[in-house]
């Protein structure tokens, strides 16, 4: 069996067309060679969790960036098209997102995971969706979390590169205009929830929820359709219309468990780990931080 449809778990619910599939062990890449980029991705945040319990023992990004060998030369990006550009290479799926095994977040460093992004946009506005996302799928009643990530290319403007054809790097990449982001949500009791985002790749100061669109306007910015794979009417209802942000989960202290804070995004972990009086920063390894967590719980 070699359908990529029937062997990886992401690709459940559907995917875009794509000049390459790329397949890998946690995620998946559509390609485009016309690009010299990902025409989209597809991955569940943190797959391996609700399976095996389980996280990555030193819980750092491993920052291993590399090109993807798996794509012809002529269509594939280099680290000497991003040296001196200006521009971040930008994660689509986020490291964080998969950071459970060390191979697992080793594969989110390859370029064809990557798209030029303005580092105000990367740093900023994108990493806040990325937090937002993870935050969503830490909460008790959804199942698993599926979203597929996209850059938007609008031919009606101008569309700039970096790199050089000419160069030794062989290529040059076009700068996308945006970025899509869309939330599939599984919820236990088997019903689920969609949201799409489509951001401007640059600086950016309105809150999450302005950024939402209607999912079926989003396939058009991309070219291919969502979710293909859900039937009824209610993807249909939830994909014509843009959504409301969904609303931060909050628990009790005494429900925390070791379980629900390995889902949660670090800063939320370091938030509750002060709110209880116990010292923790970010840069301390998550694991420490929760292990200090459950301790004082069970005392």
């Amino acid at each position: 069996m070699n359908d990529p449809f029937q062997m990886q778990r992401e690709l459940r619910y559907g995917a875009p067309v794509s000049d390459q599939i790329l397949t890998g062990r946690h995620f998946t890449i559509g390609y485009s060679w016309y690009f010299r980029q990902a025409k989209w991705v597809l991955e569940i945040i943190n797959p391996l969790e609700r399976l095996l319990d389980v996280e990555y023992a030193d819980g750092d990004r491993l920052d291993n960036f590399r090109a993807d060998q798996r794509i012809p030369w002529r269509f594939r990006a280099s680290l000497g098209a991003y040296k001196g550009s200006g521009y971040d290479r930008g994660h689509l799926v986020a490291s964080a997102d998969l950071r459970e095994t060390v191979l697992q977040n080793s594969e989110t460093f390859l370029l064809s995971n990557m798209s030029p992004q303005a580092p105000e946009f990367n740093r900023k506005i994108w990493r806040k969706l990325e937090e937002a996302v993870r935050e969503l799928d830490s909460h008790d009643d959804i199942l698993e979390t599926y979203v597929l990530t996209a850059p938007v290319f609008d031919f009606g403007k101008p569309i700039e590169t970096i790199g050089d054809r000419q160069s030794k790097h062989g290529i040059d990449i076009p700068i996308p205009h945006g970025f899509v982001k869309s939330v599939f949500a599984e919820h236990k009791n088997g019903g689920f929830k969609l949201w799409t985002f489509k951001i401007d790749n640059e600086a950016q100061e309105k809150d999450l929820g302005s950024f939402l669109v209607k999912t079926y306007d989003a396939e058009q910015y991309v070219g291919g359709r969502f979710w293909d794979r859900v039937s009824g009417g209610d993807l249909h209802d939830q994909k014509r219309t843009a959504g409301k942000m969904w609303k931060k989960q909050t628990a009790p202290q005494g429900k925390h468990t070791r379980a629900s804070l390995s889902k949660m995004p670090e800063s939320d972990v370091v938030k509750i780990a002060l709110e209880m009086g116990i010292g923790a920063r970010v840069a301390d390894r998550k694991a420490d931080t929760i292990d200090k967590i459950v301790d004082l719980l069970s005392a």
